[in-house]
Order: C-alpha cells, then structure tokens, then sequence
C-alpha cells in the first residue's frame, strides 16, 4: 500500500505578516489526510473576554463617559481642581462620581472573570490527538498524545470519545460503533435535544483500524468556511485506490456538539474563528429599556433646568466682574438636580426585580438571562407568539390515516387498521384489490393490502432510531449471542424487544408516526447506516430491508424519502413523505388537496405519504447521475434536485397522516387575561393555513367574530385590493399567508402595518424565521412595544428583534431559551411575568427615579433661595460632607426600599388584569408626573428655606441646623407617603436612617450646634416646617387612593355586568 510522505510542521510567518491588518478572505481548502498544511490557520482558542488588563481601564470608563450623565459629573469634578471656582472639598463631587465608577467596574471586571474562568476551562480540555510529525526509521507508528483544545490545528485526526465536545470543526472518519454510524447532541449549536445521526466517509470507515488512517494517501477537499450549520460541501479522493466520496453534512462534526455514543475518529479541517459556532455568534443588538430612555431625556431637561437657573442668578446678580466664572460656580451648585445616583440605584433595582421574578415558585424555572429591562415587562403592547411547542405542546399524537374518499380510520377504528394487517399477514395468499361493485356510488373500502403498503411506508420511510439501555450483564450475554467483538448502545445488533428504552429522531412527527405502527404490530426492532429490521407481531417475523439511499428533509425540497430493498424478494422502493404542497403537484389525485384541508380544518399536521417501485436498471441509472450531482463542488443544489426530479416521476399514493399536537397547559385562560389587559396577540407560524386558523379558533385568538382569510396575493393590483378591503372593515379577525404578506409590505408596507394594528386578532401562516423577525421590527419601528414568545431556534430571530424576548424549554430545544430576555418553562407563566413582575417593576422603577430626582431638586431649590436672599452669593449652602451624607448615609436606605413596595397584590393584578392597561400608556413616568414631582420639590423645597427664614429669623446663624434637619425629615415622611403596601425592611430603613442622622447630630459638633439642638424651640419649629411641607402631599396621596379603589370599583362592576 503506498505510503504518505512526512511533512514537518507549518513554517513559521514573518514578522510583517503577523502585524498585516488586511482581512484574510476565506478560501476552500484542500487537506491530505495524515499531513499538517503549510497555510496559517486560526489558533483553535476561545476568547470570550472583552477586555484584557490593558483594555480593561480605558474601555470602561469610554462606555460609561459615553453616557451624558456620567460625562456631565466628570466635568463637574475636574473644574474643582480650578482655585477660583472651587466650591467645597475635592470629595464632594469626587466621591460620589468614584462610587459610581468603582460599582461599575467591579461588575465589569467579575463578569470578564468569569468569561475568563469558562474560556479557561475549555480551552484547557484535554483531547486525544495522532501523533503526525514522529517517525522511527522513515516509518510513521501510530502514537496518540493528549493535548488541550486550544493546541489543536487544521489537519490534526483526534479521536472523540462518548460525552466529549467537539472543540473544532472536523470530518467524520471512522467510528467503532457497529452500525457504523455515530449519534451527537447539538443543543449547544441549533438548539434541538434530538440526536443527530452521523456518517463516516466510506472509505475510511472500511479501514481494518485507526491505525490504517495514516497508511493511505487520501485528498479532502473542503470549501470555505460559511455560517451555514446546515449544509456542507466537499469530496474525498483516494489516490492510492482512485475512489471519491460526497462529503456532506451528515459526515461532519460541528464544534460545540457531544458525542452521544460511541467513539469517534475525525479531521480537523476549521478552527477558531473560521468554525461554524464561533461565526453563527453573532452579537444581538443591545437592547435598551423604555423607561430608561426616558429616564435619559429627563436627564437633559434637568441640565437644561440648571443651565437656565444658573443664568438667571447671573441676569438678577448683574453682569459685573467676571461674571462667567459665577455663572459657572451656580452651575456647580445646582448640579446635584441631576442625580449622580439615578443610573445606579436603577440597575440594582433591576437586579433585585431578576432575583424576585426567579424566585417565584409559582412560575418555577423562570430565568432573567438579561437584567437590563425587566421594566418592559409591564408595557407590553403586542405579543407575537409561535405556534408549536409554545401555544400547542410539542407532543406529536397520530389521530387519523386517510387512505381514500372511504377509508379514514382514527383513534376510534384504529382496531380495525390493526385487523386488517393480521389478515393481510397471516393469509397465505394475499388479497387482490377489490373491485368496485357494479352499480354502486359508494367508493371501495379500503383492502387489507393497501393498509399494508401504507402502515409499511409509515414504518419505513424516517430517521427514527430504537435507542435500548442494557446493563453490564445483559449487554454480556446480548454480546455472547451475537459473536460480535462490540455491542452498541444505538442498537446495531440484536437487542431483545423487552429492552426498547426510547425513539431517537429529529422530528417529533416521526416517533408519532413509528409508535403508531408499533401500536398497529410492526414495530422498528433495529436499524443501522445500511439496514432497517421491522418486526411483525401477528406472524413473530422479522423483515430486513437493505437500506439504500436516503435522502433527509429540507425546508426547501419539504420532504423525506428513502430507497430500500427487500432481502427476500429483492424488490426495491422508494417511499417520500413530506407537505401537501410539495407532493400534491408529483401526484394524480381527486380527494387529496380537499381532505388534506379537512384535516387541516380540524388542527391535524398533516404528512402525504407516496412510492415508486424501481427496477435494477432504474435504480443503477438514478445512483449514478445522483452520485454524479453530489460529488460536484459547484451548483450542487441543483444538479442533485434535478436527479431527484427524475426519481419522483410516476409516483403512487399511499395515503396521508394527521397528527394531533396538542395544546399546552392553561394556555386559552393565560391569552384571555392577556387580551383583557390589552395585549394583542399575534400567532406567526411555519404550518399551513387551514391549520393555524383551527387552533386560532381554538384559542379565541381574535374577537370572536368572523376569521377573514386574506387571499393570495401575486402582484401589485392584488395587494392593492385586498388592503382596500381590510381598510374598509375595522376590527376584525385576519389570517394571511408569509407569501401574501410580504407581497403587500414590498408595495404597501405603512398601509399594511396600519391594517394589521386595527385587527383584533392576527394569524400569519407559512411565515418564514425571517418573516417573523421583519414582524417584529415593523411594530417597534413605529413604537409599539413588542413581545415574542417562542421555543425553537427558528424563532430566535424574532426573539432577538423584539423588545422582550420569551425563550420556551421545550421539546425543540435550548436555543429559544438561550437567546431570550426571559427563559420560562410554559406560555402559561406570562400573565403572572406581565401582569404582576411587569407591572412591579414599572411601578417601582418609576417611583424610584422620580424620588431620586426629586430628593436632588429640593435641595437645589433650597440653594437658590439661599442665594437669593444673601444678595445671589455663589456659596454652597451646606458642607461637603452633610451633601455627600444626604444622597447616601441619610436617604439612599429609605429611598432604594422603594422597590420592595406593591401597589396593588398579585391576586388583584391577576384577578382585574384590565389595571395593565394603564402601563401601557405609560403614565407612571412622563413629562407630566415629572412637572408634577417638580412642583412638589420646588413647594417643599421653598417651604422649608423660607420656614426656616421666619421662624428662626433672630437666629440664622443657624440656618444650617435648622433647614438640613427639615431636609431630611421631609425626606423621610415623603418615602412613607410614597409607600403603598409596607414591608419590614422598609421599617428597618426608615429607622436606621434616623437613627444615623440623630447620631450625627450629636456627634459631628463641627457641623452642629449641639446646645442649640437641644433647646426645645428648635424642635417644635423643625417639625412645623416640616409637617407644612409634607401635609398638602398627604392629602394628594388620600384622594389619590380613593380614586384608585373607586376605578378598581368600576372594572369589577363591568365584569359583573358582563357575567
């Protein structure tokens, strides 16, 4: 056998390239097995940080200076270091801006740790690698070394054990598994818990052993890396034996998946950067808060408030002297109307409103995966949710087989389905179709024949595997009988039927469809790469089929076929199943276009089921011209669908299926609340028309009136007309097709979003992943606050483009969950997120920020009137230190237990889910509670400056003592007043902070006037001024509530009257 040639390792690249900035193009590739290339490939290194020690400093402070709010403080701090308009201590401005700074990155500097500490400890995992480069005597043994991921390169052949992760792209090459095929789990690339199965190429798997793999003299060629996880390109040639394999995406290894069984033995032929995973890792777009947003433009307003009041201290003080180093000292004492403290004490109230959302056991398994907009959880205007898996349970139940005008059999005569397959295979000689009688209208019933063909397409034509768990003594004894030298996990030998743990296959649909057959007598006892064992009840037989070709679902072909051979008789078939739309044109039919529609009407999936038999010749001349087509390296798509349209010429029906998924738990009662508070529900699914209408009605989706189906749109003219007619009919129930639809956003798109706004119930079927995403960007583009909800990773998109993204574990998978705001474990856990955490979160938030801007006002209006009554002196009214005590050691506890208040308790928030309509406006933080808030810190503000002037007139000296003490009393009643329902912290908070400034009072006499502070007058005015101040906000805050009770009086009795 010839040899390959040793070929040292890469040489080594110049310095210049190394530091040459250019963008490497990708490039296809071509890989001799056995030899290590000369081109420089990506290092196989995971690097998730975003900042190195280098980085660290400067790229945080850029991202937080970027924000106005930080940059207007920094300002603020560095003109302290001018003599001339300094206003206090350095600490004033700088100690609160360096705690800022310093919680930010702490966070940061963790979070990069510990991406750190998960790079680490992957790149540290340990493979088993072959030796390439070691040869004794101009020979090559076969030497295995381990060595961590990140040391391994393009070219290396690695050999994977089961529950290793892949840690590079690579070929699958040879596995010692008997069936000859490998399973992998890919939850971590696509999302889906179904194992996949993997093929070795052909001519390596025929190798006697691994060792052999070194011996040979074989070409790979691979094309260039692409995003695409589901398709692959390349060929292998032998040049020692002139042979060529197709490779496809069946013989690949993605990084990131597990082996599931077995030992596998691959080519690296991607790493780093260029590997599938690592290239679909796209970033999502960052996702920024309502409430934020407007927390931001108050901000500016507030600058804006400083900037005027500055100037006007200027205008009345005159512009004499150097006027604009005042102005710009009044500007540093009103500084402190924008709160330095705002951004933070909102983010650890996001944090702690994640902690108590994950922390409910009513909605258990809920995950904040971001902590950044919790708040939009409370304003909620649009819900678009997927279909199956989210609505409906994911959990695929066989319920009718149609096999003519009369011959549909469900769960109710699927005795007589059985009954037929008895006698079919216990009469010896097998029935010939019956003939219609003569005179008779009615159509022949069905024969125990043609049940058998189609129960044996059902049982033949899928990627199901029987999956068996033996122990240690039965897989002895399993291994003893079968005289094989392995016994596989993945049944390849021959595994009693008793032992039959589970299916494995990458649609739900199918293990449907094989249970049933199983129910009906003929069960899947074994399958491998090249044979299928079907075992038949009513006789205690076993039929074999060689395998022959398959060819998987796609979502452009939409359909699954298979060639198989009979050992006994030789007989070679082709069974296709697949959409009505895609089969309905290759077949000759008068009733299945109309029952597929019935079945669709009743909420079934419905799968066509069709065969072809072909001959020797037939079967050579298609093997040939398809060999032909996958070996090609360029329009391979299309040469291969042009051999299949040869293959699906003349085909025969056999029957169709209809599959029940059924609908989740509690999901009609969770979209009725949902619709109540005003959410509108959109349904975007991949399935047919007939059967997304069904479980629309199913669920009261729309109003209850009449469904409108929108009618297929071609061009312009038709889109043109059917928004005319939907313009004309308000709020009614549409359902359109993702053809239809995006026929009429491409010439209509503001009239068609205008449209769909006005329907109460929205239904778009056979909407595409991109489709669903578009959706969602059309809502928020015109500043509807947009929901999706999803379980598959076709819904990531759309997930990932809302405002909120809703990830479901389900049977489909973790991608939804992964790339989702919120991870939950049910649809049915919205209206308790929404209604009661969203509507928590908004409330608190709002009351939180609008505190904390007025705990800064009021004290900025105090300074104004101090400067105005001191002839417009840029002074600062009080010490450095009782500043920096105001905003932290006295008021920051009191203020920041806001976020444990509740306005309302959650029985009531779900009981009158009508009050969420009220968030939606968003009411809570506009422009008009702000002025509102304003007016309250200017009054009190005034009260108590102006309080302390006449009161303590003979005594100004004073004046420090006297309005700071009112300052934070005042402070601390308006937290009370603010709180709707107490909680002990709250207490805790209120007294602990009192307790604090009492002993300051008494400790800190360089501030204080400790004999003044004892004398009785002082106390009794202190509490006038600060009861004036407070009083008219208690009166507010007692008709607000009883307008609050009165409007919840009102919702309960429209329901009443509804009753």
């Amino acid at each position: 056998m010839e040899t390959t040639p040793l070929l040292s390792r890469p040489k080594r690249k110049s310095l210049w390239s190394r530091l040459s900035f250019r963008k490497k193009e990708f490039t296809s590739r071509v890989i001799y097995l056995g030899q290590l290339p000369d081109e420089d490939f990506p290092p196989n290194f995971i690097c998730n940080q975003k900042y190195n020690i280098v980085t660290f400093l400067p790229l945080v402070l850029y991202d937080q200076f970027r924000f106005f709010l930080n940059l207007y403080f920094l300002v603020m701090a560095l003109s302290q270091f001018i003599p001339s308009i300094r206003i206090g201590d350095l600490y004033t401005y700088w100690g609160p801006l360096c705690f800022v700074l310093a919680v930010t990155l702490f966070r940061e500097a963790v979070d990069d740790f510990r991406r750190y500490r998960r790079d680490k400890e992957v790149n540290r995992q340990c493979y088993e690698r072959v030796v390439l480069d070691q040869n004794i005597n101009d020979y090559r043994p076969f030497v295995t070394e381990r060595v961590p991921a990140s040391a391994l390169r393009v070219g290396d052949i690695v050999m994977l054990h089961k529950g290793q992760r892949v840690p590079a792209d690579m070929i699958l090459l040879r596995t010692n598994e008997t069936m000859g095929t490998v399973f992998i789990r890919t939850d971590q690339l696509d999302g889906e818990i179904d194992w996949k199965l993997r093929i070795p190429l052909p001519s390596t798997q025929k190798l006697p052993t691994d060792a052999h793999l070194l011996d040979i003299n074989a070409q790979i060629f691979v094309e260039k890396p692409e995003k695409d996880i589901h398709s692959f390109i390349g060929t292998c040639t032998r040049l020692d034996e002139e042979e060529n394999d197709s490779l496809d995406i069946e013989n690949t290894l993605w990084s990131g998946c597990v082996v599931a069984s077995g030992q596998a033995t691959g080519l690296i032929i991607y790493t780093g950067s260029q590997t599938r995973s690592v290239m679909n890792n796209s970033t999502p777009r960052s996702k920024v808060g309502r409430l934020e947003l407007q927390v931001n433009d108050l901000t500016k307003l507030l600058f804006a408030a400083t900037l005027l009041t500055s100037f006007l201290m200027i205008v009345l003080k005159g512009f004499n002297g150097p006027w604009y180093g005042f102005l710009f000292r009044f500007e540093l004492l009103f500084s402190y109307i924008i709160p330095i403290s705002l951004r933070v004490n909102l983010d650890m109230g996001k944090v702690f409103y994640s902690w108590t959302i994950q922390k409910d056991k009513k909605i258990e398994g809920t995950v904040m995966r971001s902590t950044t907009i919790p708040e939009e959880l409370g304003r909620i205007q649009y819900l678009l949710a997927d279909k199956t898996g989210t609505l409906t349970k994911n959990e695929m139940v066989f319920q009718k087989l149609h096999l003519g005008k009369n011959a549909l059999y469900d769960n109710n005569l699927f005795y007589e389905v059985e009954g037929l397959l008895t006698q079919y295979l216990t009469n010896e000689s097998h029935s010939a179709p019956a003939s219609p009688i003569l005179g008779s209208s009615e159509p022949p019933s069905p024969t125990p024949q043609q049940v058998w063909r189609a129960v044996l397409a059902l049982a033949l034509c899928h990627n199901v595997t029987p999956v068996y768990e033996l122990d240690d003594q039965r897989a002895d004894e399993a291994q003893s009988d079968m005289g094989s030298s392995m016994m596989s996990e993945s049944c390849g030998g021959a595994v009693p039927q008793q032992e039959l743990c589970d299916y494995q296959a990458s649609s739900p649909d199918e293990v449907a469809l094989v249970k049933w057959t199983d129910r009906m007598g003929v069960s899947l006892y074994r399958r491998d790469f090249s044979s299928i064992a079907l075992k038949l009840r009513a006789t205690n037989e076993i039929m074999q089929f060689s395998i022959l070709q398959i060819f998987h679902f796609t979502s452009e072909s939409k359909m699954m076929g298979i060639i198989v051979q009979e050992e006994v008789s030789g007989e070679i078939r082709y069974y296709v199943k697949g959409a009505d739309v895609a089969l309905a044109p290759l077949l000759e039919s008068s009733w299945l276009d109309e029952e597929c529609k019935r079945l669709a009407a009743e909420g079934l999936r419905t799968l066509v089921f069709a065969k072809k038999i072909l001959t020797n010749n037939e079967y050579l001349e298609f093997e040939s011209e398809y060999k032909e087509a996958r070996l090609s390296v360029t329009n391979r798509s299309e040469k291969t669908m042009a051999a299949m349209s040869k293959l699906q010429c003349g085909l025969q029906l056999l029957g169709l299926t209809g599959v029940e998924d059924r609908l989740a738990d509690h999901v009609p009662e969770t979209m009725a609340m949902l619709r109540a508070a005003g959410i509108k529900i959109w349904m975007l699914t991949g399935d047919k028309l007939e059967t997304a209408l069904c479980i629309a009605r199913s669920l009261h989706l729309g109003s209850g009136s009449r469904w409108f189906v929108a009618p297929e749109c071609s061009s312009r003219r038709d889109a043109h007309a059917l928004l005319r007619g939907l313009a004309a009919a308000a709020d009614q129930d549409l359902i359109i097709e993702g053809e239809t639809l995006e026929m009429c956003l491409q010439c209509y798109e503001e009239e068609l979003v205008e449209v769909l706004c006005g329907c109460s119930g929205v239904v778009v079927a056979r909407c595409s992943p991109t489709q669903k995403a578009r959706v969602a960007q059309l809502l928020r583009a015109r500043g509807r606050l947009v929901a999706a909800v999803g379980d598959g990773g076709n819904d990531v998109a759309m997930i990932q483009e809302a405002d909120i993204g809703v990830g479901i574990e389900g049977a489909e998978g973790r991608a939804a969950s992964l790339a989702g705001d919120v991870s939950v474990r049910a649809f049915s856990s919205l209206s308790r997120l929404l209604l009661v955490h969203g509507r928590r979160a908004v409330m608190r938030s709002a009351a939180l920020s609008l505190f904390i801007v007025h705990r800064g006002l009021i004290v900025s209006t105090m300074q104004a009137v101090f400067s105005v009554v001191f002839y417009f002196s840029s002074v600062s009214l009080y010490p450095g230190f009782l500043m920096v005590g105001y905003g932290t050691l006295f008021t920051m506890l009191p203020v920041f237990s806001l976020v444990l208040d509740k306005d309302i308790p959650s029985s009531t928030a779900l009981k009158y889910p009508q009050l969420y309509k009220q968030l939606t406006k968003g009411r809570q933080l506009s422009y008009k509670t702000f002025y509102i808030w304003t007016g309250i810190s200017i009054y009190q503000g005034g009260v108590i400056m102006y309080g302390a002037l006449v009161l303590f007139e003979d005594q100004l000296i004073h004046i420090v003592e006297i309005s700071y003490t009112a300052l934070i009393l005042t402070e601390l009643i308006m937290v009370a007043l603010t709180v709707d329902t107490w909680h002990r912290l709250m207490v805790v908070a209120e007294l602990a902070s009192l307790l604090m400034y009492a002993t300051t009072l008494l400790v800190f006499n360089s501030y204080f006037d400790s004999d003044f502070i004892k004398h009785w007058d002082f106390w009794w005015k202190v509490t006038t001024i600060t009861l004036v101040s407070c009083l008219p906000l208690y009166i507010v805050k007692f008709m607000h509530r009883k307008w609050s009770a009165r409007q919840y009086q009102n919702i309960r009795n429209d329901l009443s009257v509804r009753a």
